[in-house]
């Protein structure tokens, strides 16, 4: 069946609102069951893991150049005026392929024990936290368990911080302690003044690593179920390292280990 397309020009437009909506608040998407994938990264991402979205947007200016690429990937199609666009953007500067997709979330999935995973606690910057889900997936760890009070993973900044793991994990939200215990995993907790040197650590296979608060560290309820505390070496002096970064160090060295 051919896909449909829709001309839209009016901000009262229900869809509209809903489309601002997701692209500007966070959480937006725990209501509408949704989200916003704007850009043409996040939607050749989505497409390439076989996945297909509800509704595909263009801006105006836009359609003519994608019905070539993109006019049959839902089997609907939204046409926005070019106004209606800049307004919805949740980019700073709207990249030129005006177009995005909404995506139907299936239904929150169920934590997996024993699967390799990366445990979040409290962690507060949209940027870390997609950056640590693109390092989750590129070194083997199928799962992510966000602790409750960490930011939302399919807030729009998340999702382009992602550029495309989500896709590819299976993401836990609002969990608490119990759900940690019950991963049956050794915990591996970063510390950045104590416990064994990751690069003479011995490090299991499958585990859970788990990575705090930026500020914070990691909770002392998390951090006393440690199998192990484990720092990187600076050499250089530094007092500590980003948490997006430390992460994409131990995951890597836990991954090339296996």
């Amino acid at each position: 069946m051919p896909s449909s397309v829709t001309f839209v020009h009016s901000r009262d437009n229900a869809f509209v609102k809903d489309l601002r909506r997701l692209a500007q608040d966070s959480t937006a998407y725990r209501k509408q069951g949704r989200v916003w994938l704007e850009g043409d990264h996040l939607c050749r991402a989505l497409l390439a893991r076989g996945q297909r979205p509800a509704v595909a947007v263009f801006s105006e200016s836009f359609w003519p150049l994608a019905q070539s690429q993109y006019a049959q990937a839902a089997m609907k199609n939204i046409v926005l005026a070019d106004a209606l666009w800049t307004d919805i953007s949740g980019l700073e500067s709207p990249a030129p392929q005006g177009m995005g997709f909404v995506l139907d979330l299936a239904a929150a999935p169920a934590l997996q024990p024993g699967a390799a995973t990366v445990v979040l606690d409290r962690l507060q910057d949209a940027g870390n936290v997609g950056s640590i889900l693109r390092s989750a997936s590129a070194f083997g760890f199928a799962q992510v368990l966000a602790l409750k009070g960490c930011a939302a993973l399919w807030s729009p900044k998340v999702l382009r911080a992602g550029m495309g793991a989500h896709f590819a994990l299976r993401l836990v939200e609002g969990a608490g302690l119990a759900q940690v215990q019950a991963l049956g995993l050794p915990l591996l907790v970063t510390s950045s003044h104590q416990g064994n040197y990751l690069h003479r650590a011995a490090l299991p296979w499958p585990c859970a690593w788990v990575l705090g608060h930026e500020g914070q560290g990691v909770a002392p309820a998390l951090e006393a179920l440690a199998a192990q505390r484990i720092r990187i070496a600076q050499p250089g002096g530094e007092e500590s390292l980003n948490v997006a970064a430390a992460a994409a160090i131990c995951l890597h060295a836990s991954g090339a280990a296996r």
